[in-house]
């Protein structure tokens, strides 16, 4: 299998003094193409800076990040959002959703951005499907639930088709039933598409979906 991403011996903390905290420790991580893993540890184990510093949204202090193979933080401030935009589909918990604009809309907003290889009119209609969101187009997220704003981020950040696919708690907000759905999802993603998937969350029932698990805890990761 091809490795879509490295991550090489990482490094972060925050803070200066008494008041530092080492958030990531030598952390170490590959995902391939047409895998499922799943990165579980409690709250506040530095799941969400993993997975910031995994999408080049924050830097390491030291260590690796290499996607497609490039590195990282050898690219410019442009050439890195480029890579971004093209290369990875972010599924964060604050969903990212813009209150003024219709899920449909917000579909066209990434169409203007990111102007050729996004899902088709077919490709996304089956997709909302899916995720049971098809009959929502025309509401906007403050009339939607926590659960169904959660399946349009989900929806938003497959649309790209990006190569990698980085989920923090993509399921907090969903019932048991929602939870299979989404899980059978990016499991599919990565098999029938072959995307690498990443998912960091504390949602045990995620488990049966994974190719690789994957344990952050104190800082360390481990690989279950």
């Amino acid at each position: 299998m091809d490795d879509a991403m490295i991550i090489k011996d990482v490094n972060k903390s925050y803070g200066h003094g008494v008041g530092r905290v080492h958030v990531l420790k030598d952390v170490s991580f590959s995902a391939a193409l047409g895998e499922l893993n799943l990165v579980l540890g409690p709250s506040g184990s530095g799941k969400s800076t993993f997975l910031t510093i995994a999408g080049g949204l924050q830097t390491p202090d030291t260590g690796q990040v290499i996607i497609d193979g490039q590195d990282i933080n050898k690219l410019s401030h442009q050439q890195k959002e480029h890579l971004r935009l093209d290369k990875i589909g972010f599924v964060l918990q604050s969903y990212n959703l813009l209150p003024y604009l219709t899920v449909q809309d917000q579909f066209k907003l990434v169409d203007r951005v990111k102007k050729a290889g996004n899902l088709s009119a077919g490709q996304l209609d089956q997709l909302l499907e899916q995720l049971e969101i098809k009959k929502l187009v025309n509401q906007y997220p403050s009339e939607l639930s926590g659960g169904q704003n959660q399946r349009v981020a989900i929806a938003r950040a497959l649309y790209t088709d990006p190569q990698v696919v980085l989920a923090d708690e993509p399921t907090a907000s969903l019932d048991s039933n929602l939870v299979k759905v989404v899980g059978q999802l990016f499991q599919d993603l990565a098999k029938q598409n072959n995307k690498a998937v990443v998912v960091v969350t504390h949602d045990l029932r995620l488990k049966q979906f994974a190719d690789r698990i994957w344990d952050l805890s104190d800082g360390k990761l481990t690989q279950e």
